[in-house]
């Protein structure tokens, strides 16, 4: 019966994946040039709050896992947190995005999401019992694919909405398109695979070992999601610095070329997931998650590199079209995908059952993490050290490669199901 569910149960909780994701990044592919430019906070401090927003959407994972591992389960959490989440897009629409509105309506939101993102994650996986597991890596794939495919349409539309209808409506069409989420998602009801909440595990001393065991490995990640993040902050600045290119009627600017992050994940998965891990299996080289993980570090680092190097021909005076940035996008979406598709399998195939919602709750919050050490690191360079342009990219990529020499030497350490 599982088996004859399980395709239909999937399609609803992509779709529903999908469009929270159009909501999310559709409000954050405007909110940084919006906070510095509209609410002139200045780039310092409007990078903050974007930071400090995404550190609350990755941190308050953690309650929502909670809740659902304890009391609701994951489905009643995703259905009821949702209503939050829908409600901070309709407070910031209504409020015209007014200061005050704008920060109520951020804090629902990280509510909101926050609450249901390891929930959905976890809710997936449960859909496969059993045998079915094996199942798992592709169907994750396919579901990092609609999370990116809801982010590249969010990224290119809502600056154009913007544009065309005011930042009331660019603020509102998100929010319509997390009403959807949460209908598309209750709509697929009947078809669900609903594990019940464990009240009184049997091993409960064992599991938690595993967990702090999984914990240790994801230390380092936080400095990746530090650096990847700055895509909707700093490489935003940046390419407010350089000049816009058209793709035939359609213009390319600062904020519309954050979609090109989405659309090469799109691209990156497939290749790598059909053609470079089978090829490196058939050649005797085993990629387990982890040494996949260590690698997109090193990538993410590389990209960081490449912004340094643009942001030092920008600041010596030479113009340069922000077509540019699509080589440090490119490295950097190769590292995305190897750790964060990746981070989704391992979190999810090594947690034990009981655990799963906390484990993918960690999980999220290595993003909430990387995010609070941006903030903070902004915070102490705008009072104290005043680095600024090439120098601050430089910084990053060098904490990324000395966070990755860490995180290899605690996965030669690390034996869990499948890594060796």
């Amino acid at each position: 019966m599982n088996e004859r569910r399980n395709p239909l149960a999937v399609a609803f909780i992509v779709a529903m994946e999908a469009c929270e994701r159009f909501s999310f990044y559709g409000l954050v592919s405007i909110l940084t040039l919006y906070l510095k430019n509209e609410l002139r906070l200045g780039e310092d401090h409007s990078k903050e709050v974007v930071h400090l927003f995404k550190m609350g959407a990755y941190f308050l994972p953690l309650l929502g896992g909670f809740i659902a591992d304890r009391w609701l389960g994951r489905y009643r959490t995703i259905l009821s947190l949702s209503l939050f989440y829908c409600l901070g897009h309709g407070v910031i629409a209504l409020t015209g995005a007014g200061r005050d509105g704008l920060y109520v309506g951020l804090g629902l939101i990280a509510l909101g999401a926050g609450g249901i993102k390891p929930c959905v994650s976890a809710f997936l996986g449960d859909q496969f019992p059993g045998a079915a597991k094996d199942r798992l890596p592709l169907v994750y794939g396919m579901f990092y694919w609609a999370i990116n495919l809801g982010a590249m349409f969010a990224f290119a539309l809502v600056p154009l909405i913007r544009d065309h209808f005011g930042f009331r409506w660019a603020f509102g069409v998100p929010g319509v398109f997390m009403g959807l989420a949460a209908g598309v998602f209750w709509a697929g009801s009947r078809n669900y695979v609903r594990v019940p909440v464990q009240r009184e595990p049997a091993r409960a001393g064992w599991d938690l070992a595993v967990v702090r065991r999984i914990a240790l490995v994801l230390l380092p990640v936080p400095v990746f999601w530090a650096l990847y993040d700055q895509i909707n902050s700093s490489w935003v600045l940046q390419g407010e610095k350089m000049s816009v290119f058209f793709v035939g009627p359609y213009k390319v600017d600062a904020e519309r070329i954050q979609s090109v992050s989405a659309l090469l994940v799109l691209i990156w998965v497939p290749v790598l997931t059909l053609g470079v891990y089978p090829i490196a299996e058939r050649l005797g080289c085993r990629l387990t998650p982890l040494r996949r993980m260590g690698a997109g570090m090193v990538f993410a680092a590389l990209s960081f590199v490449g912004c340094a190097w643009l942001q030092a021909r920008i600041e010596s005076g030479t113009t340069l079209s922000i077509a540019w940035q699509l080589v440090p996008y490119t490295v950097l979406e190769l590292g995305e995908v190897l750790v964060s598709a990746t981070g989704l399998e391992f979190a999810y195939g090594q947690a034990p059952e009981r655990y799963r919602g906390l484990v993918m709750s960690l999980w999220l919050c290595t993003t909430s993490v990387g995010n609070f050490l941006v903030a903070a690191i902004t915070r102490i360079n705008s009072e104290w050290v005043h680095a600024r342009g090439a120098a601050e990219f430089l910084f990053y990529a060098g904490l990324m490669l000395a966070l990755a020499g860490v995180f290899a030497l605690i996965a030669r350490r690390y034996r869990g199901a499948g890594e060796t």
